[in-house]
């Protein structure tokens, strides 16, 4: 059982995390931003976009920067960070990782070099090379950025927008890890793994989309678990109630975490998918076969609002028709 949990804390906790209050700018951006083209399968509100390449193929297209906060605190842990959170983007559209560049801006040589040695690490394990970038020296700040090009094919495509109502609600976590020494609300499930491990849990979301086991999904970025799945639910148009009790979390007490903490934390390896009812078995049992734990955690509908439940109280998170998180759809458009 979660301890001294109240629906209450957690939702307030969730809703005033600065990891979801700053996606609020998202949507002015996009509008601003946004052109169609013909090749243009999807775009904002998805992790990648999915670019037209042929008929049966697609080009998954991401990028990601890092808070400059992480990497004042720890330049090496923040360039694993750039690489790793791109491979999930790409991991999470159920696509293949092919190459990355990157845009890095220092103060100085040690975290030009301690950044570096931190892509490098992260690229090496997990076998996506980087080919290029842009380097700003002697700036007045640091920051890195990342971009990451991706293949598909058009028919293994996992989108965030495709929840159904009735669908289950699955998160996958690596629990195997530590809260990491730099970051309070870093999970750090792979930087002491092998090559093949991390590899193997990437993969998973390739076969996934490969045989149409999910009908939508995100990988877990920074809004955290409920944040994340309140993103997924705002592009698919969906609600969903969500059983506090169910998700898969290591030993709090043990860490010293709250339970609030820890659905606010970024996990080294971490999805939120949505499966059909007779399919959530089998695609546990995947993630299972790579040291993951997959659990059903709650259920989507048709409200438009995230709810999260704890011994029968139940509490709004997010009114996702009247203030969404990305605010993407205010004033009309849409990720595809």
């Amino acid at each position: 059982m979660v301890k001294d949990c109240s629906t209450d804390t957690v939702a307030q906790a969730v809703r005033e995390y600065e990891g979801v209050t700053r996606k609020r700018e998202i949507g002015d951006m996009i509008r601003a931003l946004r052109v169609d083209s013909p090749d243009v399968v999807a775009s904002f509100g998805e992790d990648a976009a999915v670019i037209r390449h042929n008929a049966e193929d697609a080009l998954l297209l991401a990028a990601d920067g890092i808070w400059s906060r992480l990497m004042e605190a720890d330049p090496f842990w923040a360039g694993y960070c750039a690489v790793l959170v791109n491979i999930h983007d790409i991991a999470a559209m159920g696509g293949r990782p092919v190459a990355m560049v990157d845009i890095l801006s220092v103060v100085n040589d040690r975290i030009r070099d301690e950044v570096v040695r931190g892509m490098v690490t992260a690229s090496s394990q997990f076998g996506v090379p980087i080919v290029g970038g842009h380097l700003h020296p002697d700036t007045p700040y640091s920051v890195v950025d990342v971009a990451i090009l991706g293949t598909a094919r058009m028919d293994q495509i996992i989108f965030s927008d495709t929840a159904k109502e009735g669908d289950i609600v699955v998160a996958a976590i690596d629990l195997d890890g530590r809260v990491h020494p730099s970051s309070c609300f870093n999970w750090d499930s792979v930087t002491m793994k092998p090559a093949e491990v991390v590899r193997a849990q990437i993969r998973v979301m390739e076969d996934l989309g490969k045989e149409h086991l999910v009908t939508a999904g995100k990988d877990i970025s920074n809004p955290g678990i409920i944040g994340t799945l309140g993103m997924l639910l705002e592009v698919s148009g969906k609600g969903a109630v969500v059983d506090l009790e169910s998700i898969p979390r290591p030993d709090l007490a043990a860490l010293g975490l709250s339970f609030e903490h820890w659905v606010r934390m970024y996990p080294g390896m971490g999805f939120i998918l949505t499966v059909k009812p007779e399919k959530m078995d089998e695609v546990c049992r995947r993630f299972a076969d790579v040291s993951m734990t997959a659990a059903a955690i709650g259920v989507v509908n048709g409200d438009r609002r995230l709810t999260v439940r704890y011994l029968g109280r139940e509490t709004q998170v997010f009114d996702l028709d009247r203030d969404g998180i990305m605010r993407i759809f205010a004033g009309g458009g849409g990720c595809r």
